[in-house]
């Protein structure tokens, strides 16, 4: 299972996750947020794959913080269409996350459009909130048995350090990983590094 820690920004901070066991970290691209990175952090890390995370940003924006991050995978977590998508994939040559807000069954519905794009890596079941990014809340895990789709899903949104044996029930085939952020948080874009791996450890005794 892939452990994605999001909303990273402090140099010390981000080299001490980076030792915990995670897959991805997610770096936040977007200004509204209060886990954004408006500089490039002084430590990046070097062992796990740099995730970053746009909600509804242009091209010229995409593609700097490519360069100055040197990010791995894009994650966009906005009105962003099937075609935007492709085309930021086909300038940057990386693999594309799109978030998807759910609160119910339907919501799955909001993912046919991008099912078919050979770009996309998975979706971010995240979930709906009134505002642009993630919430910190959960929606209904059970509902995830209505997603019949064919690509695989982060799940995201309000995960806690004692969530671990719920989500290793979850019998989705689909189900590539979890995004952690800020109920692993100390204060935002600071993370709880006992916390972290305490929650891995549960989820490695399957």
């Amino acid at each position: 299972m892939i452990i994605k820690v999001c909303g990273m920004r402090d140099a010390e901070n981000i080299r001490a996750v980076e030792q915990v066991g995670i897959d991805w970290m997610g770096f936040v691209c977007s200004a509204k947020s209060p886990r954004f990175v408006s500089t490039c952090p002084a430590y990046l890390p070097d062992s796990v794959q740099r995730v970053g995370v746009f909600v509804n940003a242009t091209e010229q924006e995409i593609t700097e913080k490519v360069s100055r991050l040197k990010l791995d995978i894009l994650q966009l977590h906005g009105e962003e269409t099937p075609a935007f998508c492709d085309y930021i994939h086909q300038r940057t040559g990386l693999p594309i996350l799109k978030a998807i807000s759910i609160r119910d069954e339907e919501d799955f519905q909001l993912a046919l459009p991008y099912q078919y794009l050979t770009c996309l890596h998975a979706f971010v079941f995240d979930t709906k909130c009134g505002t642009g990014g993630g919430s910190g809340r959960k929606f209904d895990w059970r509902i995830l048995e209505a997603y019949q789709g064919t690509k695989p899903f982060l799940l995201a949104g309000g995960i806690a350090p004692q969530d671990a044996a719920d989500i290793l029930a979850l019998r989705h085939p689909l189900l590539l990983g979890v995004d952690l952020n800020s109920r692993f948080e100390t204060a935002p874009a600071m993370k709880d590094v006992k916390a972290l791996e305490s929650f891995i450890k549960q989820l490695s005794h399957k």
